[in-house]
């Protein structure tokens, strides 16, 4: 099941996308959870009732997937944890060294953009990076979770772009920052179930392009720590709610890691594929400036 949030009538609300149409479930199911986060907590039932709905919809729920406004996914997760250091090829490439433990930060929500809707280049640096990633999504909570029953835990997965303002990210304290600028990080467009993906999603291809050139390609199976043992890392620290979101780590291919780095500039579009769970588009865009009296820029 492909499970989206958009804006219909200027309210938030849930989808199940079949092909190219989109189901309205707050009103093929109304007495479902009206967001994915509730709908993930209320269990394996609820996502089953909301397929089941779906497929038995009738035209007033059904809408065009074209010209559709996404939102994110999940709105306001209870977490956002970033990881890196992940493929070795871009531990390699950015020069870094090989740890025992993945990079590790957290994001907030509103550094998080949906499908179609513009990244922003901070006034504070120039430095804006892509980083395409796969991003697992928490259907069942837990802590000090196996790692042989942590993808159980799993409700789906979705591209992100892990946007990223290198200037920041350069300074060892401020690698947090680097990640965090307002409208920076991409998620989306939908989330597949995990049902419909290998474990893992080993043997996909993660690819990413910026205006249409490939920078980035990679098999998810190349990840350093794979998503079983992410989840059961993660779950030695935090207890884990539905809706709680991983980011996985890039692949070689960043613009940091080349001799001359090109950086992301206004009008550019990036978009992040993962085969067989879609594909993520944002156009870049600076940021709108709100003081022009204050000097913010690092570089």
């Amino acid at each position: 099941m492909r499970l989206l949030s958009f804006e219909r009538n200027g309210t938030a609300t849930t989808g199940v996308r079949l092909g190219h149409e989109v189901v309205d479930l707050s009103v093929a199911a109304p007495d479902l959870p009206r967001d994915i986060r509730s709908l993930l907590a209320a269990g394996s039932d609820a996502l089953r009732a909301a397929e089941k709905a779906a497929s038995a919809a009738g035209a007033d729920a059904r809408h065009p997937l074209e010209g559709l406004r996404h939102l994110t996914p999940i709105a306001r997760p209870d977490k956002i944890i970033g990881l890196g250091k992940n493929y070795m090829k871009h531990v390699d490439e950015m020069k870094a060294d090989v740890q025992s433990f993945p990079g590790m930060f957290l994001r907030v929500p509103d550094s998080m953009v949906a499908h179609n809707q513009p990244i922003w280049r901070p006034e504070a640096s120039e430095t804006l990076d892509y980083e395409g990633e796969l991003m697992v999504v928490i259907g069942r909570g837990g802590r000090m979770i196996s790692r042989d029953e942590a993808l159980s835990h799993v409700a789906g997965y979705a591209c992100h772009n892990d946007g990223s303002v290198r200037a920041y990210n350069y300074i060892p304290s401020a690698v947090t920052a680097g990640k965090n600028f307002l409208n920076t990080g991409g998620f989306g467009p939908e989330i597949v179930t995990a049902d419909e993906l290998p474990p893992g999603c080993k043997g996909l291809r993660l690819t990413t392009h910026v205006n249409g050139e490939l920078r980035q390609s990679a098999d998810i199976a190349e990840m350093h720590w794979d998503v079983a043992h992410l989840v059961h890392l993660m779950s030695t620290i935090f207890t884990l709610y539905p809706g709680d979101l991983i980011a996985t780590g890039t692949p070689s291919g960043v613009a940091a890691g080349r001799p001359n780095p090109k950086w992301l500039v206004p009008g550019d579009v990036i978009q992040v594929e993962i085969e067989g769970v879609g594909i993520l588009t944002n156009p870049i865009a600076d940021a709108p400036r709100i003081r022009s009296d204050l000097d913010v820029r690092l570089v």
